[in-house]
């Protein structure tokens, strides 16, 4: 990491205006986004409705 002199920025525009390596808004946008896809999957999995396993009957 160059630190805050690290060159001229160019203009970033779309997807890479939010998420990009050169800025810290940018870096700290990927962070934020792991994060809430970790936490999603985890929310998934806790929430989903558990399959019910049928009793064994012996005749």
């Amino acid at each position: 990491m160059a630190g805050h002199d690290s060159g001229p920025h160019p203009e970033f525009t779309g997807f890479q205006k939010y998420f990009n390596t050169y800025t810290l808004t940018g870096r700290r946008n990927y962070v934020l986004a792991t994060y809430a896809s970790v936490a999603m999957i985890i929310l998934y999995f806790k929430l989903r409705p558990k399959k019910e396993k049928q009793a064994v009957t012996e005749k």
